[in-house]
């Protein structure tokens, strides 16, 4: 398995320079807000008071809601309109 040098562009990586809350927000702005966001990935922290920080802080510390988020992210392709 090669190695990638640690400065080189990550191309066939769509996460590569973004961040947690730039896709969280991404989201949230494709989708007009929380609710309709809710129904795609239905997580309390989306559904019940939610927030950006209040879903980060849940998203850091739970990787399989994480992925969900990243892909979604992915198959919306956000990243090409960033």
């Amino acid at each position: 398995m090669a190695t990638q040098a640690p400065n080189q562009p990550q191309h066939n990586n769509p996460l590569h320079g973004f961040t947690l809350q730039q896709i969280l927000e991404l989201l949230v702005e494709h989708y007009g807000g929380f609710a309709p966001l809710a129904k795609q990935i239905p997580l309390k922290c989306f559904s019940s008071n939610p927030s950006i920080k209040s879903s980060l802080t849940f998203l850091r510390k739970t990787p399989w809601a994480r992925t969900q988020v990243e892909e979604l992210f992915i198959k919306l392709k956000l990243y090409q309109k960033s």
